[in-house]
């Protein structure tokens, strides 16, 4: 029998906390200050603040600040690349050259 698993899920707003206090602590260990990264990131120090403390970003504002940081491959651990299955491969190029007959109307 597999154990019960409880499932929690995070808010946005939860979600954006997390990601700031994660760009925040990259930035602290990295010895930079708000406005050293804005100025590399060419976005505003109040927009990396609102980024830090989870007050709504855009992708693009992260993928500046990260880019600052030299931490853009933190981004490869959110959706890490899949091996493509050779079978899958196959499988999906012979559904591509599979030809379908029209069918005959009668009459």
């Amino acid at each position: 029998m597999l154990p019960e698993v409880l499932v929690v899920w995070l808010t946005v707003e939860e979600l954006e906390g997390r990601v700031g206090a994660q760009v925040r602590a990259r930035r602290l260990r990295a010895n930079r200050t708000v406005e050293d990264v804005a100025a590399e990131a060419g976005v505003a120090a109040k927009t990396v603040q609102n980024l830090e403390h989870g007050r709504g970003s855009t992708v693009s504002t992260l993928i500046k600040v990260l880019r600052a940081l030299d931490a853009e491959s933190w981004l490869e651990t959110l959706a890490p690349e899949e091996p493509v299955s050779p079978i899958a491969v196959l499988e999906a190029s012979r559904r591509r050259t599979e030809r379908q007959r029209a069918r005959r109307s009668d009459g």
